[in-house]
C-alpha cells in the first residue's frame, strides 16, 4: 500500500515535500514515481526513482524538484521548489517491483499566484 501525503496550499514561489509511505513491500527494491494530474488533463509523469538509483525528470520540473527515498523509512518523497500556478494538481506515487504496480490514493496541492 501508499500513502501519499503533503498537499495543501503554497503560494507561487514557494516549497513544499510531498511524502509516499510505502507498506507491504521494501522500496528498495522497488522503482518509485511521481505523476500529477491537473484537471482536465492526462495523469504525467513527474519524476521517477529507480531501485538502481537513477532519477528521471519531467521537462517542465527539472531543476526545481528532486526525487528521494529514505530506505530505512520506507518513503519516497518529492521537495518541491519555485512551485508555480501550473504546478497544481493531484500528485500520486507509483511503485513498480516485478508482476505489481501499486498507486497511492494522491494528494492535493493548490498554487496560489
Amino acid at each position: 500500500q501508499l500513502q501519499a501525503y503533503g498537499g495543501g496550499l503554497v503560494q507561487s514561489g514557494g516549497s513544499l515535500r510531498l511524502s509516499c509511505l510505502v507498506s507491504g513491500t521494501m522500496i528498495r527494491f522497488a522503482d518509485v514515481g511521481w505523476y500529477r494530474q491537473a484537471p482536465g488533463k492526462e495523469r504525467e509523469l513527474v519524476a521517477g526513482s529507480t531501485s538502481r538509483n537513477t532519477t528521471d525528470y519531467a521537462a517542465s520540473i527539472k531543476g526545481r524538484f528532486t526525487i528521494s527515498r529514505d530506505n530505512a523509512k520506507n518513503t519516497a518523497y518529492l521537495q518541491m521548489n519555485n512551485l508555480r500556478t501550473e504546478d497544481t494538481a493531484k500528485y500520486y506515487c507509483k511503485l513498480d517491483v516485478p508482476r505489481l504496480t501499486s498507486w497511492g490514493q494522491g494528494t492535493l496541492f493548490t498554487v496560489s499566484s
